[in-house]
């Protein structure tokens, strides 16, 4: 009887969805962004004959404008792209730590962690963005350069309606851009705050955007947007010199790949500890029959909560920057390791997450759990030919670190944030980091963005991501499966109620929607219920019998764009 009611939970809630909203169907091309008109601006691209990285750089560069929430040149990403002929590729654009920055430059005189780290010329890292969409575009690219910039510099001269959620994030109380008079006159118009419909023009974004559209990349690490930049950072005690700019590099790395119930799964390794989370969280679940109860069921939720608490502790010690600590990919995803971290999850109850540590030999312990803000933003992009892109980038916080740099009108991020500050102390969340994730010159901050690929037959089946913080690794995992064993179109798959653990502090976070009969099934089983506002805001594109269908989450404010 108990299963029962699990199945007719689920199955309303599911139907409820299906009533709320279809995916939007496509033939040949898609992209699904978080603002509609950096969505229209990669279907744009898609139609005039570009291809899906030709589409995703416009999409990157327009978000800068559109979003600035998030979008970005001043700040840094993943890019992971799947080509029709097979060849797959992860460009990391991530923000890296200055030359001048040092392990314990974010601590008082008693040693304790100030919030330089967030706000203030001090908490930038050196930005990648910029130099990731042109390594994509050269290795990837087929129209002209400077067609895929046009868009983002006519709506940073020319200006766009402001929506109502745009608005609203501007004019939020704590937002941080109210603590910077260059960020307040761009953004604010110095005390009269944008409604809906207003036009926001960005003529110093403009001028900067066609600079890079003239010169490159190289005008923005080397050239005259350089030497603004390095000389606004020494005016105002910042770190990032004319040298770190020269000298930063895109890396480009091998995807983690793996096999799921004959899918092939196409994810991002570190720095990320998200393609690792997914391949962990999937290969856990494998054998379970987790699935037998339905989506969101109790049964459901328990067997991917555990496996992603077991995940969670393998994080907060073994995962890092690849080019500063040796991440033990290979140990970790090992079948018999997995298996057996399987055989510790009780299929009746919660297991108390003192009872559950980072599982590999302690030899290999280094504690290095970090905070990380989830004013991120994702896109997916699928060409006619099956050419398949995922990018997540930000700023960090929204809007950065609120700076925008006078004359060059970018705003600045706040990455250096995503270091541990004070290692083996808990953060704000309760998190406690270590070496692996200390700052060091010339490293890159752990991550959680997942950008994903799914193939099926060698074809591109699913494309995926999000932002999300720490949550966008649980976020994705649950839309993936919902769809791969839930069997559900990607609309219905990221409108679900999601949930997410992370090991410590032990809390099973529900979103809004789940049935008041699973809720406390779930406390029956021991799990401490913690209500949440969301998990991730996942996005996702499902290719099926030539057949192209977006999901963006309904309650929001992205586009599926396609023909």
């Amino acid at each position: 009887m108990q299963r029962r009611c699990f199945l007719l939970a689920s199955a309303c809630l599911l139907t409820a969805h299906l009533r709320a909203a279809q995916p939007v169907s496509a033939t040949h091309g898609m992209v699904v962004a978080q603002e509609p008109i950096a969505a229209d601006v990669g279907l744009a691209v898609l139609k005039s004959g570009g291809n899906a990285v030709d589409a995703a750089i416009a999409v990157g560069f327009a978000l800068a404008v559109t979003h600035p929430f998030a979008g970005n040149i001043g700040g840094g990403g993943f890019m992971l792209v799947r080509m029709a002929d097979g060849r797959a590729a992860f460009l990391d654009f991530r923000e890296c730590a200055p030359a001048k920055a040092s392990r314990d430059m974010y601590l008082d005189s008693q040693g304790n962690p100030t919030r330089d780290s967030i706000l203030g010329w001090r908490s930038s890292g050196v930005p990648g963005s910029v130099a990731g969409f042109e390594a994509a575009y050269k290795k990837f690219g087929r129209k002209p350069w400077a067609d895929l910039l046009a868009p983002a510099v006519k709506l940073a001269s020319d200006g766009f309606p402001v929506s109502a959620p745009f608005a609203a994030s501007l004019d939020a109380p704590k937002n941080n851009i109210r603590l910077d008079p260059e960020s307040t006159r761009i953004f604010l118009r110095g005390g009269r705050p944008y409604q809906p419909g207003d036009t926001l023009k960005q003529p110093e974004l403009a001028s900067t955007l066609a600079r890079i559209q003239k010169h490159g990349a190289k005008d923005f690490y080397q050239g005259e947007i350089a030497r603004q930049f390095a000389a606004a950072m020494t005016a105002h005690g910042g770190l990032i010199t004319l040298d770190d700019l020269k000298n930063y590099k895109v890396a480009e790395r091998a995807p983690l790949t793996g096999a799921y119930n004959g899918f092939h799964i196409i994810t991002s390794p570190p720095p990320s500890a998200g393609g690792l989370g997914l391949l962990q969280i999937m290969g856990m679940l494998e054998g379970t029959n987790y699935a037998s109860d339905g989506p969101d069921s109790a049964k459901a939720v328990h067997y991917e909560a555990e496996a992603m608490r077991r995940f969670y502790a393998d994080r907060s010690q073994y995962m890092g920057d690849p080019d500063f600590y040796t991440v033990p990919v290979k140990m970790l995803l090992d079948p018999k390791y997995l298996a057996w971290r399987r055989s510790t999850i009780d299929p009746d109850r919660a297991t108390p997450s003192e009872a559950v540590a980072p599982g590999l030999p302690r030899a290999m312990n280094a504690a290095i759990h970090s905070r990380e803000n989830t004013e991120t933003t994702h896109y997916n992009v699928l060409d006619s030919n099956g050419n398949a892109v995922a990018v997540t980038y930000t700023l960090n916080d929204g809007y950065g670190n609120g700076i925008t740099v006078p004359g060059l009108g970018f705003l600045l991020n706040d990455e250096m944030d995503d270091f541990v500050s004070k290692p083996g102390a808990p953060n704000m969340f309760g998190m406690v980091g270590g070496d692996a994730n200390a700052i060091e010159p010339g490293k890159r901050p752990l991550s959680s963005m997942t950008p994903t690929i799914v193939t099926k037959d060698d074809k591109p089946y699913m494309v995926v991501g999000a932002p999300g913080g720490s949550r966008i690794t649980t976020g994705v995992a649950e839309v993936i499966l919902d769809v791969l064993d839930f069997h559900m179109n990607p609309q219905d798959a990221v409108d679900l109620p999601r949930f997410h653990e992370q090991w410590k502090p032990e809390m099973l976070y529900l979103q809004n929607g789940f049935s008041p009969e699973t809720e406390k099934a779930l406390e029956r089983m021991g799990y401490r219920i913690e209500p949440t506002g969301g998990v991730a805001r996942v996005e996702a594109i499902v290719i099926q019998n030539g057949v192209l269908e977006g999901g963006t989450e309904s309650r929001q404010h992205g586009k599926v764009a396609g023909y």
